[in-house]
């Protein structure tokens, strides 16, 4: 089997901030579609069998990026020039918002988590589009968090406090599903955190690949409840819903063991400082990560301080970070190369450089361990 992922990224965009929307996902093992949307600004706050991913090395993960007319409501969206940073020094002291965390129980009827979801199909992978759930949202007039709404009329993908851009799958996020081919990343037995995962599509990975627990965080409900846990969902029970004619009993036998493996899951919404206090206080004794997953989630130096804390507190001693980033975010300050000299001034973790894109917008996949195990 092979996973292929087709987009180009244009020289002179070089080093913005640039998501690949719901559409980018809207492909079809028959045809390549893909969805590039040009936006400054930034996002919140990522088993089958394990030879699914052995791919071959020479069809690895590509990406070539392509209008797509059925996303063109949400092209326009750049980052508030309100998070503009003439500062480009992380503030741990500023005043973030402190979104209360809460955990999103998952629900006995899966099909109604799919419901009024139009479910896309990539190789080895399912993803709701989320130009239709963002339209649906705005259509219902979503009581909740309204990040739809907020974000269509401040024009930003950004609103910090408000909208981290979850309702984005940001190109690194695919860079480092092409490491874990490359790398024949094994999961089977790990406790994983999809940290920022907005889609969970590193998480997702993890999940099939036989990880023993899987948590997805993100910075807004709304992210969870529509996207990431339909996510999961639809990628536990797909292959039991495609071309089955089986009988009712066995239909329920497979929709039983979707939902035994679910239970693996567990999904949770908030700042991260709020998030590390409710898992932290959990009546049963806390077992940290073994690997903590996330893809640009340091655009914002201003958040440095609660994730360094967050890896710090919830990463087991002999755990590791995988942390995918643009060299540098354009009109928020942020970026790799602030984020490592950070790290290294906390002299908690030591960070190894694992791969460097080179083509179009710079970016980096890193890899963070404790210094001092012990």
């Amino acid at each position: 089997m092979t996973f292929q992922f087709n987009f180009n990224i244009e020289d002179h965009l070089e080093n913005e901030l640039t998501p690949h929307g719901g559409g980018a996902l809207a492909l079809d093992s028959s045809k390549e579609s893909s969805v590039s949307e040009r936006e400054k600004g930034k996002h919140r706050d990522k088993k089958c069998s394990t030879e699914q991913f052995d791919l071959p090395q020479d069809h690895l993960w590509e990406h070539k990026s392509k209008e797509n007319a059925a996303l063109s409501q949400d092209t326009d969206i750049s980052v508030n020039t309100a998070n503009s940073s003439s500062n480009l020094e992380p503030r741990e002291n500023s005043q973030l918002c402190l979104r209360v965390a809460k955990e999103h129980a998952i629900p006995k009827d899966l099909k109604k988590v799919l419901e009024n979801k139009v479910i896309e199909t990539l190789p080895g992978l399912q993803h709701v589009n989320i130009s239709v759930v963002k339209t649906n949202l705005l259509k219902e007039n979503f009581p909740g968090e309204n990040i739809i709404s907020k974000s269509f009329s401040s024009h930003s993908d950004l609103i910090t406090g408000v909208y981290e851009g979850g309702l984005k799958i940001w190109e690194c996020t695919f860079d480092l599903l092409a490491y874990f081919t490359k790398a024949k990343e094994k999961f089977a037995g790990k406790k994983v955190l999809d940290l920022g995962c907005g889609s969970g599509l590193l998480g997702i990975i993890a999940f099939k690949g036989g990880a023993k627990e899987i948590h997805f965080q993100d910075y807004n409900s709304m992210v969870i409840d529509e996207v990431t846990l339909p996510n999961v969902v639809a990628n536990a029970t797909w292959e039991d819903e495609e071309n089955d004619i089986s009988e009712p009993d066995v239909k329920r036998c497979r929709k039983s063991k979707a939902a035994q493996e679910l239970r693996k899951c567990q999904f949770f919404s908030g700042e991260w400082s709020e998030f590390c206090k409710l898992v932290l206080s959990s009546e049963k004794i806390f077992e940290k990560y073994d690997l903590i997953l996330t893809s640009e989630t340091i655009y914002n130096p201003d958040y440095y301080g609660p994730l360094h804390q967050t890896f710090l507190r919830l990463l087991d001693k002999n755990g590791r970070v995988l942390l995918a980033s643009k060299a540098h975010y354009f009109g928020v300050g942020g970026g790799i190369h602030l984020f490592q000299k950070f790290v290294e001034e906390k002299n908690v973790f030591e960070t190894r450089t694992l791969e460097i894109i080179d083509e179009g917008l710079k970016r980096f996949l890193i890899e963070m361990t404790f210094k001092y195990p012990s």
